[in-house]
């Protein structure tokens, strides 16, 4: 194959510099940048020649309509795949993009230790009450360290909703730094798995009922949206705290707010937002008990280096033909491989 013939795009983002580093040893990938708002007689070149989208993996990085839409699709008559920076896909029409025979890869498990350590930390400052009590040394409170009494989390459980490569990472230091009993609710994974991973299966409900500390680490689907609401706060313990790390959407922040409100829990930790970066004067800062980071659970340096790496080797993988591991869309690959021979040449490879 001549040199520069599969053709790669992306916007404004990239997971890191080791993407570009990897894609480089490759004289036959030609790689495009474009911006949110590069003109139309940029893009369109561009789009019209591409194999390939590496799309920022958050609905805020980049602007809609460079979201892997069916708008965006029908102009881009020979891509054959999509490929997140990240774990999440809230950017891509996953059916859009199976019906028109394109491959959607994600980075799962790229991030997972930087996720899980997050996780574990948010829980351990909520539980030690420190966030709340840094704030109050802060404003020159007049301070009783008795208001501030915490808890350990030694021994403790931990509800975990969502058992993939974050959660079980979750598990896995919960039971080995804590000693906790891992509970877990995941839809996909049997009984039998889940006590490979360390947990023990549970519905929701139950999870909801028995865990101290309420652990979301799954992605945002069609199935997850809304999935934790009023009904769901309400049957957590009131000295339980709600965690989550995964996507704004699939937990309802007025349902939340009403449950802090009343307290019926006894706090949160929100990494993640219906609108990103929160705004200063979204309800849920007012509350001390609440520990709030801006989608940044990810995102350390040493997991952005092994997200760009593994983004870049799996796309080049992907394009060689070679079998790829974190395919978003598996049911897709007899309409994909067909389209991949008739435009690359050669035929890909499933396993």
């Amino acid at each position: 194959m001549a040199v520069n013939t599969k053709r790669v795009f992306y916007v404004k983002y990239l997971a890191h510099q080791s993407y570009l580093d990897t894609i480089a040893t490759r004289p036959d990938i030609r790689l495009d940048r474009l911006e949110n708002d590069s003109a139309p007689a940029a893009v369109e070149p561009v789009l019209a020649a591409a194999h390939a989208y590496q799309i920022g993996s958050s609905r805020y990085e980049i602007a809609p309509h460079f979201h892997a839409t069916p708008d965006l699709l029908t102009r881009i008559p020979n891509l054959l795949i999509v490929s997140t920076n990240g774990a999440g896909y809230d950017t891509v029409d996953v059916k859009t993009c199976t019906d028109a025979g394109v491959l959607v890869l994600n980075q799962a498990g790229g991030n997972r230790e930087a996720v899980a350590e997050h996780a574990i930390g948010m829980m351990l400052t909520l539980s030690k009450r420190i966030s709340e009590s840094d704030r109050a040394i802060r404003r020159g409170d007049v301070i009783d360290r008795n208001s501030f009494v915490g808890d350990d989390v030694h021994g403790r459980t931990i509800g975990i909703v969502g058992l993939g490569h974050v959660g079980r990472r979750v598990a896995e230091l919960a039971r080995a730094l804590f000693a906790m009993r891992v509970l877990a609710y995941d839809p996909y994974l049997s009984a039998d798995e889940i006590t490979e991973r360390g947990a023990e299966k549970v519905e929701l409900h139950d999870l909801l009922r028995q865990a101290d500390y309420v652990s979301l680490n799954c992605p945002l689907t069609e199935e997850t949206h809304g999935m934790i609401g009023a009904r769901e706060f309400a049957l957590m313990q009131p000295h339980a705290y709600f965690i989550t790390t995964c996507r704004g959407h699939i937990h309802n922040e007025d349902a939340l707010l009403e449950a802090l409100r009343g307290k019926r829990i006894a706090g949160a930790g929100l990494d993640v937002w219906s609108k990103e970066p929160p705004p200063h004067e979204h309800p849920l800062l007012q509350f001390d008990n609440v520990l709030a980071s801006p989608h940044t659970a990810g995102i350390t340096h040493q997991a952005r280096v092994n997200m760009g790496r593994i983004a870049a080797e799996q796309l080049i993988e992907a394009l060689d033909g070679k079998p790829v591991s974190r395919v978003v869309n598996p049911e897709v690959w007899p309409l994909y491989a067909q389209r991949f021979e008739s435009t690359l040449g050669f035929a890909p490879r499933a396993k």
